[in-house]
């Protein structure tokens, strides 16, 4: 590719992108809520009431597993800059690991009833090939896409909030339908198997569709090999030094660290402490429809808000909406009430961070003269999937510490202080998380100087610099 091409990508580039793209490419992460969202939801829930697991095993081998998961990202990052093919270097990838990423979540469900060594290990390695491998394999890929798709800040945003307006459609298929299609299939482990097999057929779907309709148009390959080799150390140096990148990272973590406390305590809490566990499809439902219509909001609110502001005010609402709750704690309607009202104030957030993380790619290129799309998802994804792993791993041990009950029947009588527990941590829990994007949201600064980046950047780029 010529220079005098590379002078125009940055204008072509830059032009805005059909719905009907932004609707595929937000149906790539539908198809991975439908199975994220039950490895973050209601995973354990199978793992402890259906196959028998005590807590201390299953948070023994997410923790563990977290810490491989979290490597992959990087790794995977590595590996999508360095790819050469005719779809691209990031769009391939979510073709390419489709099918085996479906076969894998099936596999998680079909633990034996043995032992806690085999059940362990099997926990272990079918959890590892899911979430380690294919959903990295796919999820890396599929982030750094929507940089590589366009390089107006604006239509990244649109790209972020079509994704997040679409990706809780995956959630819902794979939550909320999950509990009553399990019973009516027969509220056993097969039961689980056949409604997995289900949900990963559509995945499978959606995920082509994502592959046929998402392209790739911004190439910098003849500038990057006009410049001086770039080497491990000063690219991991580039991107370890990026402040927006660190602060992004925390923002996405904290996203999903509520999503996995949410959904792993919820059906519990419905259980043991409101007396009923099909309140939480109800609940789960509210949440994500309102989450859904905080999203489609968000493109007409950021017309008078910066993502910022936009994103600091909601995670206020969010935090009063959780605290809230504490008022009547067993009141179904008072729940589903403040969820709704949290929900809208995890929208904004929600909606932005990966629009957010494409602005961190300009401004590392600005910064360092360096472009790092798939390392910068890649690492961004490590800090989410660390973090939950842990999330999970913490809350696991803090029920085997209160004394909770496994069951392979899910009738277990559970004592007072498991009940406890689970109740704190429905408290207390996202309200820990999201005080920690309050903070990092008051010292974001991107927004305001991203204009003079874009414009330092396309004086760089006319002249074949970095």
């Amino acid at each position: 590719m010529s220079h005098e091409c590379e002078k125009a990508t940055l204008q072509e580039v830059s032009a805005p992108i059909t719905w009907g793209t932004r609707i595929s490419y937000g149906l790539g992460d539908t198809a991975c809520n439908v199975v994220m969202g039950i490895t973050t939801a209601v995973l354990t829930l199978f793992y402890t009431d259906y196959a028998g697991v005590s807590v201390a095993v299953v948070g023994l081998a997410m923790l563990i597993s977290r810490v491989f998961d979290g490597t992959s990202d990087v790794i995977m990052g590595v590996i999508v800059n360095k790819t050469r093919s005719k779809w691209g270097k990031a769009r391939p990838w979510v073709l390419w690991m489709a099918v085996p990423y479906a076969l894998c979540t099936i596999s998680m469900f079909c633990i034996p009833q043995s032992n806690e060594t085999v059940q362990f290990w099997y926990i272990f390695i079918t959890y590892n090939l899911c979430t380690t491998v294919c959903y990295t394999a796919i999820n890396v890929p599929y982030g750094t896409l929507s940089t590589l798709m366009t390089r107006s800040s604006h239509e990244r945003d649109m790209l972020s909030v079509i994704r997040m307006a679409l990706s809780p459609f995956g959630k819902i298929i794979a939550v909320t339908f999950t509990l009553p299609i399990v019973k009516l299939f027969g509220d056993d482990q097969a039961a689980w198997i056949k409604v997995m097999s289900i949900w990963c057929v559509i995945a499978v779907c959606l995920l082509i569709i994502c592959f046929a309709n998402c392209k790739e148009t911004v190439h910098f390959e003849a500038q990057q090999q006009a410049q001086p080799k770039v080497t491990a150390g000063r690219s991991l140096k580039a991107l370890l030094s990026n402040p927006y990148f660190w602060a992004t990272l925390i923002l996405w973590a904290v996203t999903c660290i509520h999503t996995t406390i949410i959904g792993t305590d919820l059906p519990y809490y419905c259980k043991y402490v409101l007396g009923n566990d099909e309140l939480y499809s109800f609940i789960y439902t509210a949440e994500i429809v309102a989450l859904i219509v905080g999203a489609l909001a968000c493109p007409l609110l950021l017309r008078r808000f910066n993502k910022r502001d936009l994103s600091l005010l909601g995670c206020v609402i969010v935090v009063a909406a959780q605290a809230l709750i504490m008022l009547h704690p067993t009141s179904f309607s008072w729940i589903l009430t403040m969820t709704i009202i949290r929900s809208l104030g995890q929208a904004p957030l929600t909606s932005v961070v990966f629009g957010m993380m494409g602005d961190v790619v300009e401004y590392g290129q600005w910064k360092s003269h360096i472009r790092q799309e798939s390392l910068i998802f890649g690492a961004g994804s490590l800090g989410f999937k660390v973090g939950t792993g842990v999330t999970s791993a913490i809350m696991t041990m803090l029920l085997e510490g209160a004394g909770f009950l496994s069951s392979t029947t899910g009738g277990a009588v559970q004592p007072e202080s498991a009940k406890e527990m689970i109740a704190a941590i429905f408290y207390w829990g996202p309200i820990l998380v999201w005080v920690v994007a309050i903070v990092v949201l008051v010292l974001y600064r991107l927004d305001k100087i991203y204009p003079t980046i874009m414009k330092e950047l396309a004086e760089r780029e006319a002249r074949g610099d970095m």
